[in-house]
Protein backbone atom coordinates (compact mmCIF):
# COMPACT_ATOMS: atom_id res chain seq x y z
CA UNK A 1 0.00 0.00 0.00
CA UNK A 2 1.16 3.48 -0.82
CA UNK A 3 0.36 6.96 0.43
CA UNK A 4 1.08 9.61 -2.17
CA UNK A 5 1.88 12.89 -0.42
CA UNK A 6 1.43 15.77 -2.86
CA UNK A 7 3.37 18.83 -1.67
CA UNK A 8 3.91 20.58 -5.00
CA UNK A 9 1.33 23.20 -5.96
CA UNK A 10 1.92 22.89 -9.72
CA UNK A 11 -1.07 21.36 -11.50
CA UNK A 12 1.09 19.40 -13.95
CA UNK A 13 2.90 17.77 -11.06
CA UNK A 14 -0.35 16.93 -9.30
CA UNK A 15 -1.77 15.38 -12.47
CA UNK A 16 0.96 12.76 -12.19
CA UNK A 17 -0.14 12.03 -8.63
CA UNK A 18 -3.66 11.42 -9.92
CA UNK A 19 -2.48 9.33 -12.87
CA UNK A 20 -0.26 7.15 -10.70
CA UNK A 21 -2.92 6.67 -8.03
CA UNK A 22 -5.52 5.67 -10.61
CA UNK A 23 -3.04 3.34 -12.32
CA UNK A 24 -2.14 1.67 -9.01
CA UNK A 25 -5.80 1.36 -8.10
CA UNK A 26 -6.67 -0.17 -11.49
CA UNK A 27 -3.89 -2.71 -11.03
CA UNK A 28 -5.00 -3.66 -7.52
CA UNK A 29 -2.33 -1.79 -5.58
CA UNK A 30 -3.74 0.02 -2.57
CA UNK A 31 -3.04 3.72 -2.45
CA UNK A 32 -4.33 7.01 -1.10
CA UNK A 33 -3.54 10.64 -1.89
CA UNK A 34 -2.84 13.33 0.70
CA UNK A 35 -2.89 17.01 -0.24
CA UNK A 36 -0.10 18.71 1.75
CA UNK A 37 1.82 21.95 1.41
CA UNK A 38 1.12 24.09 -1.64
CA UNK A 39 -0.94 21.35 -3.33
CA UNK A 40 -3.96 22.31 -1.21
CA UNK A 41 -4.32 25.41 -3.42
CA UNK A 42 -5.32 23.11 -6.29
CA UNK A 43 -8.48 21.84 -4.58
CA UNK A 44 -10.77 24.79 -5.41
CA UNK A 45 -9.71 24.73 -9.07
CA UNK A 46 -10.21 20.97 -9.36
CA UNK A 47 -13.51 21.08 -7.48
CA UNK A 48 -14.83 23.84 -9.77
CA UNK A 49 -14.94 21.43 -12.68
CA UNK A 50 -13.36 24.13 -14.86
CA UNK A 51 -9.91 22.56 -14.90
CA UNK A 52 -9.17 20.17 -17.77
CA UNK A 53 -7.93 17.84 -15.02
CA UNK A 54 -11.12 17.91 -12.94
CA UNK A 55 -12.37 14.64 -14.49
CA UNK A 56 -9.23 12.81 -13.30
CA UNK A 57 -9.63 14.35 -9.86
CA UNK A 58 -13.29 13.35 -9.61
CA UNK A 59 -12.45 9.83 -10.83
CA UNK A 60 -9.89 9.55 -8.01
CA UNK A 61 -12.40 10.94 -5.50
CA UNK A 62 -15.09 8.52 -6.61
CA UNK A 63 -12.63 5.64 -6.26
CA UNK A 64 -11.95 6.72 -2.66
CA UNK A 65 -8.31 7.50 -3.36
CA UNK A 66 -8.18 10.97 -1.81
CA UNK A 67 -7.67 10.65 1.92
CA UNK A 68 -7.79 14.35 2.67
CA UNK A 69 -5.98 17.67 2.86
CA UNK A 70 -3.70 19.31 5.38
CA UNK A 71 -5.70 21.56 7.67
CA UNK A 72 -2.80 23.86 8.59
CA UNK A 73 -1.67 24.36 5.00
CA UNK A 74 -5.24 24.91 3.82
CA UNK A 75 -5.56 27.69 6.40
CA UNK A 76 -2.14 29.20 5.59
CA UNK A 77 -2.79 29.11 1.83
CA UNK A 78 -6.21 30.75 2.22
CA UNK A 79 -8.27 27.82 0.96
CA UNK A 80 -9.59 26.35 4.22
CA UNK A 81 -13.21 27.31 3.52
CA UNK A 82 -13.03 25.87 -0.01
CA UNK A 83 -11.52 22.63 1.26
CA UNK A 84 -14.20 22.37 3.94
CA UNK A 85 -16.88 23.02 1.29
CA UNK A 86 -15.41 20.24 -0.88
CA UNK A 87 -16.14 17.70 1.82
CA UNK A 88 -12.57 16.39 1.87
CA UNK A 89 -11.32 15.36 5.28
CA UNK A 90 -9.04 17.87 6.95
CA UNK A 91 -5.98 16.04 8.23
CA UNK A 92 -4.33 17.52 11.31
CA UNK A 93 -3.00 14.78 13.57
CA UNK A 94 0.57 16.22 13.68
CA UNK A 95 0.47 19.82 14.88
CA UNK A 96 -2.17 20.65 12.30
CA UNK A 97 -0.57 18.61 9.49
CA UNK A 98 -1.11 15.00 8.37
CA UNK A 99 1.37 12.68 10.03
CA UNK A 100 3.34 10.39 7.75
CA UNK A 101 3.97 8.05 10.65
CA UNK A 102 0.22 7.50 11.08
CA UNK A 103 0.16 6.11 7.55
CA UNK A 104 3.34 4.11 8.05
CA UNK A 105 1.98 2.32 11.13
CA UNK A 106 -1.03 1.31 9.02
CA UNK A 107 1.29 -0.31 6.49
CA UNK A 108 1.60 2.44 3.90
CA UNK A 109 4.85 3.28 2.15
CA UNK A 110 5.17 7.03 1.59
CA UNK A 111 5.90 8.56 -1.80
CA UNK A 112 6.26 12.34 -2.00
CA UNK A 113 5.62 14.55 -5.00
Amino acid sequence: MYCLYAFNGEMMCFVHVLLNALDMHDKGTGCVIVFEGASVKLIPELESGKSPFSPLYFKAREAGLIDGACKACSAKMGVLEAVEASGLDLLDDMSGHPSMSSYMVRGYSIITF
